[in-house]
């Protein structure tokens, strides 16, 4: 009987599909979803070594002005697509060369969050190929089928990513006293 290798048996890598992955010599996005967030790489690959050129999460769509009342939907369909929109914006703003998507073990379903980022990546400027049947709804991207509607701030978001327009959070009380901690 055969042992599987140790990261095929945890469930976090698909060797076959690796080989085929760097053989192709593209550089790469890499989606990966956890139980909170999005993660997005740009990574290049030489001699099996990876390199990761420009990492991400959803967390960073703070800073373009997500809302704090919705931290806990920073893994849904709307974050997907900005995550997507802003990891594009990012290549393209650095020149990279055009890659192509790695979903890794996830599967992959029509119409869910995987989709949604590439309908990101596309939007922002990103040529990737993939039918136009896969991505989910144009409400859904946009956040109208959450428990409150998040349209609105959607569009604001997406606009803040587009102009490179960062919004400044206000400092709480917290905050300014573990700055303060730092600084001693």
């Amino acid at each position: 009987m055969r042992i599987p290798k140790r990261r095929r048996r945890e469930g976090k890598t698909d060797y076959l599909k690796r080989i085929k992955l760097l053989k192709g010599e593209s550089p790469r996005v890499v989606f990966r979803r956890t139980n909170n967030l999005i993660i997005a790489e740009y990574v290049t690959s030489k001699e099996a070594q990876d390199k990761i050129e420009i990492g991400l999460t959803s967390k960073a769509l703070k800073k373009y002005g997500w809302p704090d009342k919705f931290d806990g939907s920073l893994k849904s369909i709307p974050a997907s697509y900005l995550t997507g929109f802003l990891i594009g914006k990012e290549i393209i703003k650095k020149k990279l060369e055009q890659p192509i998507v790695d979903f890794g073990m996830t599967r992959v379903l029509s119409k869910n969050k995987g989709f949604a980022f590439i309908k990101g990546l596309i939007d922002a400027g990103i040529e990737i190929s993939c039918p136009e049947k896969d991505f989910p709804e144009e409400e859904r991207i946009m956040g109208e089928s959450m428990k409150e509607d998040f349209s609105k701030t959607f569009k604001e978001i997406k606009s803040n990513i587009e102009g490179g327009k960062q919004t400044e959070k206000k400092e709480t009380h917290s905050t300014k006293k573990i700055t303060k901690e730092k600084k001693k």
